[in-house]
């Protein structure tokens, strides 16, 4: 009984004669790529850098995708309209529009929700919270710190 299931278990899976095991094969190799992209889609930034790590095959759908950076890069829309727009504008991709805000839009988030509020002088700044920013983010800042 247990020739006849791997007979059949591998019939079914390396239909494709690479003789590959089917446990090892590439989940975006078998798959069409939309598929993969809607499964790479559920990841987080981080995550989707670490995986576009993985292997080339991976790499290729991930930094093709405009459609994953796109989702991402709106989040970040929300904290730094003004750059994302202009990125846009001069006809920068969604993942470049994301790796240029996505550090500036976490340091904005964390000064506008109070994170910083009790901070007394410049050494009192935690490392990484610091990045360039526009003179209307920084009045924005100080608008949310006026009103704490």
């Amino acid at each position: 009984m247990h020739n006849v299931w791997k007979r059949s278990y591998s019939a079914i899976f390396s239909s494709d004669g690479g003789g590959q095991d089917p446990l090892q094969q590439n989940f975006t190799e078998t798959l069409p790529t939309e598929m993969s992209v809607r499964i790479f889609s559920e990841l987080d930034v981080r995550s989707l850098c670490r995986a576009s790590l993985t292997c080339k095959h991976w790499n290729d759908i991930i930094e093709g995708s405009d459609q994953l950076w796109r989702s991402h890069c709106l989040t970040v829309l929300a904290i730094c309209r003004r750059e994302v727009d202009g990125d846009r504008l001069d006809g920068c991709s969604w993942k470049v529009t994301l790796v240029r805000n996505y550090r500036k839009g976490c340091v904005k988030r964390r000064w506008l929700k109070g994170r910083y509020s009790n901070i007394r002088s410049a050494d009192d700044i935690p490392p990484n919270s610091m990045c360039p920013l526009d003179v209307e983010t920084w009045g924005e800042i100080l608008e949310a710190e006026l009103d704490r």
